[in-house]
């Protein structure tokens, strides 16, 4: 795993990008998680690649602990996975097929918590969806995770809110699983649409707020729908061929 430095230096080093400055108190596990995130998002780490988890630790200046705990809870997203007596490796990025696939799943498990969250959400759902909708508006600048990071967050966030707000913890967890594969491809393809998802929640969210459930889950498959395309027309272009 050999990723040089850049003729710029350290500041063009995505390790030293990543790492920061890294604290050395209670924060270490969260920032070593980051950095190793943002390293799979940008593709430094590319997928397929198997994570020495020394080299890892040496490139990030922290001990080897805090990148197990990091790639364990990565596992857990499915941006790594590990096999015994192999370790951990980047996930490879699905193909085409693939993507149409976990569309199909996500658009199985989120129309129902969409019309779920319409019949059961309170208060604190419509105010934390609506916060998490106005936060996927800011415009981001650049092509790297560092700079998309928090629209990914509030996009991933107001999915996961819809589900809390129907009541199924695991839907939940389970579409903490698929959410990342989908932003890999956003970082990788480098597919805008952050105008049409804003557009596409904001419908999302009237249907939720006005306790239509039919209309909540047609809302969610529309969006799901758009942006299947998105990335699928995309990922065509780049010669990723279309899904059989």
């Amino acid at each position: 795993m050999t990723h040089p430095t850049g003729p710029g230096g350290a500041a063009d080093d995505p390790w030293a990008r990543a790492s920061g400055a890294m604290p050395r108190r209670r924060a270490l596990a969260e920032h070593t998680y980051e950095a190793i995130r943002s390293l799979l998002m940008d593709q430094v780490l590319r997928p397929g690649e198997r994570v020495n988890i020394d080299e890892v630790a040496r490139r990030l200046d922290v001990s080897p602990t805090p990148v197990r705990e990091a790639l364990s809870r990565l596992e857990s997203e499915g941006l790594v996975t590990k096999r015994a007596l192999a370790g951990f490796t980047a996930t490879p990025l699905l193909d085409a097929r693939g993507l149409a696939e976990l569309f199909d799943l996500r658009r199985y498990l989120e129309e129902p918590a969409a019309s779920a969250a319409a019949r059961h959400r309170d208060d604190a759902d419509l105010a934390a969806l609506r916060e998490l909708w106005q936060g996927a508006r800011e415009p981001f600048d650049g092509g790297r995770y560092a700079h998309y990071r928090d629209f990914a967050l509030c996009d991933a966030g107001f999915h996961d809110r819809v589900a809390v707000a129907g009541g199924n913890v695991l839907l939940r967890e389970t579409l903490a699983r698929l959410q990342p594969h989908t932003h890999v491809y956003r970082l990788q393809l480098r597919v805008g649409g952050q105008e049409q998802t804003y557009a596409e929640h904001r419908d999302v969210l009237d249907a939720i707020a006005a306790g239509d459930g039919r209309a909540a889950a047609r809302a969610m498959r529309v969006h799901l729908d758009e942006a299947e395309k998105r990335l699928l027309a995309v990922l065509q272009r780049e010669g990723g061929g279309a899904p059989s």
